[in-house]
């Protein structure tokens, strides 16, 4: 279980293109970590969309934005593309860093049990551990009161 004050557990991921992208490359800066279930879908648009909007104020605080998914490189390009989507999306098929952050949970849905990504967000200080963690976070105010807290 992750706590604040804890290192945050580093992970190397394809963004969109393809590109290989590691916590680590972030070293000296601040980070906000965000996990959401799925490309395409109604509240991980909404989300996205809200981080996209706010992602030039969130730059100028010299803070960069991270969304992590199972879906794959191709689903996020074309997400990312659809959306206009400005900042890096990884893809994480094998759950390599959703399960380090323990966000791989069971889900309930209209009494149906699964396993799936619970949405959550984590701010990571300059010094690569964790300073805040959101868990179940609402999409539509999730971007704003990240970037009220930074």
């Amino acid at each position: 279980m992750l706590e604040i004050g804890m290192k945050a557990p580093d992970f190397t991921l394809q963004d969109k293109d393809g590109k290989e992208v590691s916590l680590s490359d972030f070293s000296g800066k601040k980070v906000v970590l965000y996990f959401y279930p799925r490309d395409n879908t109604p509240g991980c648009t909404r989300q996205a969309c809200a981080f996209a909007g706010l992602y030039k104020q969130f730059q100028e605080k010299g803070v960069e934005v991270i969304g992590i998914s199972k879906d794959s490189v191709s689903s996020h390009q074309k997400f990312a593309e659809k959306h206009s989507l400005n900042f890096i999306l990884l893809s994480d098929p094998e759950l390599d860093a959703i399960q380090k952050y323990g966000v791989w949970q069971e889900k309930k849905l209209y009494g149906k049990v699964s396993m799936g990504v619970v949405r959550t967000t984590f701010i990571i200080d300059e010094d690569g551990n964790i300073a805040k963690i959101m868990p179940k976070v609402k999409p539509d105010t999730n971007a704003a009161e990240i970037l009220a807290e930074i």
